[in-house]
């Protein structure tokens, strides 16, 4: 029986679309109404041609069937709603259902049911070192869907695996789950166990935690305790939506109003451990590889951050690789180039400037 024909007998699954996407290795389904079932697939959308176009009954029908009643009020309430499930023999996903022009449509991100090591995501063993630091923030940044998750999850892994430590987690919501191993690991789940990361956050600190995760750090409040907690002796890891490292300070810093932000840049100096700024670029012959900035504050850039010169801090991670592990966007998009992982029209694509991508690689034009 075809999709179309078990769709004329009310048969058609969400589970049987999501297992048609680990298949094909995708990283993302789409579900809306007057469209086929669409995947992301290396980056790019594509539309399950043997399915049927859906109607907005067969959309909500799909989407409904993997919610809880709390999740569908909260869709019809609020008109989105953000939850994560998992399917036997497929693995978990992190969905989004919205309404757009009256019908329900979803979005839902496949979460590989094993952590990655540091190797298979593709950064240095030196951000494991990061890792051993008693105190500080370690901030890992991009947009949407270049692998923040997948890299904190990475490293919360190796956290567990080797000190005997007490780790929370705030999501919204919660992707990875994490067993107990030589850490005790408590994740709490935004909207299910507690209303908001400045909530969460601010009673993490009176549970007895060696490591937090907030897994976004969105406004005033959550920023201003997350630097709190990494100024008072624990490790904070927390991701933003920004595309580089300064890029990453500045935005921290602009959360502030004016009169506050000579002390936050003080005391963003003292407790930021790294900034870990990454895409995923499209791979010659297939999938994805990451590309990263990576910013170690040394002497000279603490400096330059209670100094309000953040211009200067630039030619430091250029000239940083050997001593501390450092590198730029470009760099990294470079060496990439040059082992013939990525082409020079992807290398542009995700190059911040794209005159010196080709000042470094001698082209012309």
């Amino acid at each position: 029986m075809t999709p179309t024909e078990r769709v004329q007998t009310q048969e058609l699954r969400l589970v049987e679309i999501l297992y048609r996407a680990m298949l094909l290795n995708a990283s993302d389904v789409h579900i809306t109404a007057g469209s086929k079932p669409a995947v992301r697939v290396d980056g790019k959308i594509t539309v399950l041609t043997d399915y049927p176009v859906l109607t907005p009954d067969m959309s909500q029908r799909l989407i409904y069937s993997i919610m809880s009643e709390k999740h569908r009020k909260q869709l019809e309430e609020k008109g989105q709603v953000d939850f994560s499930f998992g399917v036997k023999d497929v693995g978990r996903f992190r969905a989004n259902a919205y309404i757009q022009r009256g019908a329900v449509a979803g979005a839902f991100r496949r979460l590989p049911s094993k952590i990655m090591t540091i190797e298979e995501v593709g950064l240095p063993n030196r951000v494991l070192e990061l890792c051993h630091r008693s105190m500080g923030l370690i901030l890992v940044t991009g947009p949407t869907g270049m692998g923040k998750t997948t890299t904190l999850a990475t490293l919360i892994n190796y956290i567990n695996e080797t000190f005997p430590y007490h780790i929370i987690t705030i999501e919204d919501p919660i992707e990875y789950l994490f067993h107990h191993k030589k850490s005790i690991v408590n994740q709490r789940e935004i909207g299910e166990d507690v209303d908001s990361f400045a909530d969460a956050l601010r009673a993490a600190l009176r549970e007895d935690p060696d490591v937090i995760l907030v897994g976004e750090m969105r406004d005033l409040e959550t920023i201003e305790i997350a630097l709190k907690a990494a100024e008072t002796g624990h490790l904070v890891f927390g991701t933003l939506h920004t595309n580089t490292a300064i890029s990453t300070i500045t935005r921290i810093i602009d959360v502030f109003p004016p009169n506050q932000q000579e002390q936050i840049r003080i005391q963003l100096s003292f407790v930021l451990q790294a900034v870990i700024s990454q895409r995923l670029v499209p791979k010659v012959g297939g999938g994805r590889v990451l590309a990263y900035e990576l910013l170690i504050p040394n002497t000279a850039i603490r400096n330059l951050i209670r100094e309000n010169k953040l211009q200067q801090v630039y030619s430091i991670m250029q000239s940083g690789q050997g001593e501390s592990g450092m590198q730029t966007m470009n760099q990294s998009l470079f060496s990439l180039y040059k082992s013939g992982l990525i082409t020079l029209e992807s290398a542009h694509k995700y190059s911040p400037d794209i005159k010196e991508l080709d000042r470094m690689l001698g082209v012309r034009g």
